[in-house]
């Protein structure tokens, strides 16, 4: 019996992590041994707003979705505190994979057998630095998530016991979603005095070095399957093409530090990975997929790639987020961006896809890091 049910829960306990980030490799991996059954037991979900599934709504932010029109073609047509029309990147995959929702650590309703399969921290605002996302008063940060993380450990153990809580945090998906706000929200701001005190070249090399502990630490905690997300072309979001005054759409310059740091995030994954010797880490190219997407939204079925859709201000839609006075279009399939700053339920739906089954990934895409036998 007791063998019967140790089978059982190794099966039931492949998680992934989805962390985003880019690297490169001096040698070409092979995906070999491949389980086609694998599927993961639970998801753990870590990020900023891209992925938030509602903390916010239970800390003192002025970073909130819990209000119309958010929601609005998610189950049930409520606002959950997910900034989008519908579901996140993670919800998407998590559903590909037989997954439920990750739930928001901070839910009353959070606890008991409901972790089992995974939790997610992310918090609308956060960024690697603790000092990012200051201007929202309160966020978690990705030192206070992997915190929380600890504690969802701790409360596992109690439930299924050590043994079984290391397999299923080894074979569990981990997501991060980390960086945009470092930029967005910090060097970015008019008058950053991180902008003042630091090159761009230096502000990057701080955020790597914040970012490598703490994806060490993730895997110092166990997690072994880890998607690493690179930072999307901020330059191309409706509110930097709304404040920077682009015009057709053309989006900012300040892309370039975005590269920059996705390449240097690049060699991080990479690091970690040689470090190990094994490719526990893997990034997701949201840049380039998000780039075609604005670029080329006609090859997606979209209509526009720089208007938001539920938002005011300029040819854009890009200054004030989506709240109840704000009126919202009337098709939502048809817009990359839902408000200023965060995609649309059918952008993220193409995300997802390219994040499962794509081949723009180091070292290979989601699907092929979870069949893969360590």
């Amino acid at each position: 019996m007791d063998s019967c049910c140790s089978r059982r829960r190794r099966r039931s306990v492949l998680c992934v992590l989805l962390v985003l980030c880019c690297s490169g490799s001096s040698g070409t991996l092979r995906v070999t041994a491949q389980n086609p059954e694998a599927a993961p037991p639970a998801s753990f979900v870590f990020g900023d707003s891209l992925v938030d599934s509602g903390n916010n709504n239970y800390i003192a932010s002025l970073a909130r979705a819990n209000y119309a029109s958010n929601g609005i073609d998610f189950e049930g047509g409520q606002a959950t505190g997910r900034f989008c029309n519908g579901r996140h990147v993670p919800d998407i995959i998590g559903q590909s994979l037989g997954l439920p929702f990750a739930p928001a650590y901070l839910n009353p309703a959070t606890k008991g057998t409901a972790i089992l399969k995974g939790v997610n921290y992310a918090s609308g605002g956060a960024g690697i630095l603790d000092d990012t996302g200051f201007t929202f008063i309160e966020v978690i940060t990705m030192d206070k998530q992997l915190t929380y993380f600890e504690n969802t450990k701790s409360q596992i153990v109690n439930l299924i016991g050590p043994a079984a809580t290391d397999e299923l945090i080894t074979n569990a998906l981990f997501s991060v979603t980390m960086g945009s706000n470092d930029y967005l929200n910090n060097y970015f701001l008019p008058a950053s005095q991180r902008a003042k005190n630091f090159t761009p070249k230096q502000y990057q090399d701080i955020v790597i070095n914040k970012y490598r502990g703490q994806l060490q630490k993730l895997y110092d905690l166990g997690a072994r399957r880890i998607v690493v997300a690179s930072v999307g072309p901020l330059g191309c979001i409706p509110y930097q093409l709304t404040v920077r005054l682009r015009q057709n759409g053309q989006c900012d310059p300040e892309n370039s530090l975005i590269i920059n740091f996705n390449t240097a995030l690049k060699g991080l994954v990479q690091e970690l990975n040689s470090k190990i010797g094994k490719p526990h880490f893997i990034l997701v190219n949201a840049y380039d997929k998000v780039i075609d997407l604005v670029t080329n939204p006609g090859s997606y079925g979209f209509e526009t790639g720089s208007k938001a859709c539920c938002g005011i201000g300029g040819q854009y839609n890009g200054l004030l987020p989506c709240v109840p006075t704000v009126p919202i279009c009337q098709d939502r399939t048809k817009n990359v961006f839902w408000d200023p700053y965060h995609p649309t339920d059918a952008a993220n739906q193409v995300l997802a896809k390219q994040f499962l089954d794509g081949n723009d990934a180091y070292p290979f895409n989601i699907r092929q890091l979870l069949s893969y036998q360590f």
